[in-house]
């Protein structure tokens, strides 16, 4: 059986805490973003967590993170 290609797009986009959870950024985070308020470019900081009916989909993408 051949090996399982990693999805580099997806692999840059997502990670995974200590704890096995997966992990992703908000869009829109650096486009514009000297006008946006305070408020909201502090919002842009956190990483949120992956919604259970991505997770999936994400670890299809990413075999590595099945483990």
């Amino acid at each position: 059986m051949p090996k399982l290609k990693t999805h580099k797009g997806a692999k840059a986009r997502y990670g995974v805490t200590g704890s096995g959870k997966l992990v992703r950024m908000k869009r829109h985070s650096s486009h514009l973003r000297r006008k946006k308020p305070k408020a909201v470019r502090g919002q842009y900081d956190a990483k949120l967590p992956v919604s259970a009916t991505q997770r999936k989909r994400v670890l299809a993408l990413v075999p590595a993170y099945n483990s």
